[in-house]
């Protein structure tokens, strides 16, 4: 079972690290955009959006990383150590990330309390910018570290979303999105697995991802509306499914990024989540051979199997 888990924690994280770059060259584009340029876009690109090199990752997965760092070192969760590998991050001048994030960690800086920080963003913005994606790109790592604990999965995920992105959607969309991989990881089915606790609307929206891919509704009722913008419901729904009606992890995270948008963070989720799936096959190496982070990527997830995450 171990090694199961192991080729799945794996698959999770390197599915985010490699949705993440393909989606980051084309970030912001439109889906008829990119098929202009590029009609499909299936390799690592070098600049467009940002100007880097191929394979170059994002704050989706740079976040996540810290977050996995930050669990390994303190055998569980510490708000306090989370929210100083955030300040460290945001030091570095990093290229890409989000405006709720950016404030957030600015008032962490400035000596904020990290369970107030995202609150006193969340409650400056209007609704329509106030329930981004910023926490549910890098909440992944929490899933495998605390797979076999979902209480506990439950109350990291909401409070580690609420140091930058408060709303009850970003909070309950990092449990669903996290309970949900959980379960792939451990070996059992394919379902979503949300939470009736969840805000009506991202339950609303993940219902009709379920009725499509398991009540056999035609796809394209659902297909031709999936929406890939800034707001964490949307992104959900398009990352889940293709995350887990996709034959491949590799097919889930290239149908998601060209659909333009927020290319990086719907790729990165939806590749996380075909990762963890265990029966989508291995990503590709001319993929992973560009990513610089694979190796520390893989160690983490194994460091984060072997946890015993103290209540």
């Amino acid at each position: 079972m171990q090694q199961t888990e192991s080729i799945r924690a794996r698959g999770c994280l390197r599915g985010l690290a490699c949705g993440d770059a393909l989606g980051r060259p084309v970030e912001f584009k439109s889906a008829s955009q990119i098929e202009h340029k590029h009609e499909t876009v299936t390799e690592m690109l070098a600049n467009g959006s940002h100007g880097q090199p191929a394979g170059t990752i994002t704050d989706d997965t740079e976040l996540a990383t810290c977050i996995a760092e930050s669990l390994v070192a303190n055998d569980g969760f510490d708000p306090d150590d989370v929210a100083s590998r955030f300040v460290d991050w945001l030091d570095t001048d990093p290229f890409d990330v989000g405006l709720m994030t950016r404030d957030a960690i600015s008032k962490l800086r400035e000596g904020m309390d990290p369970d107030e920080a995202g609150r006193a963003v969340w409650e400056s913005r209007p609704e329509g910018s106030n329930a981004g994606n910023g926490s549910v790109m890098r909440c992944a790592p929490y899933a495998i570290a605390f797979r076999h604990d979902e209480i506990q999965l439950e109350r990291v995920s909401r409070r580690s979303s609420a140091i930058t992105h408060a709303d009850p959607r970003c909070q309950w969309g990092c449990v669903v999105l996290n309970r949900t991989i959980a379960g792939l990881i451990r070996g059992d089915d394919h379902a979503l697995r949300a939470s009736q606790d969840a805000p009506d609307e991202l339950l609303g929206a993940l219902q009709r991802v379920n009725d499509v891919l398991y009540d056999t509704q035609d796809p394209d009722l659902l297909e031709n509306d999936l929406a890939t913008s800034g707001y964490v419901v949307d992104t959900l729904q398009t990352a889940f499914y293709y995350g887990l009606g996709a034959e491949t992890a590799e097919d889930a995270i290239i149908h998601a990024v060209n659909r333009g948008g927020d290319t990086d963070t719907v790729g990165a989720i939806a590749g996380a989540v075909a990762g963890a799936r265990g029966d989508t096959g291995p990503l590709p190496d001319r993929w992973l051979s560009v990513i610089d982070e694979g190796p520390r990527i893989d160690s983490l997830a194994d460091s984060l199997l072997d946890l015993d995450p103290a209540p």
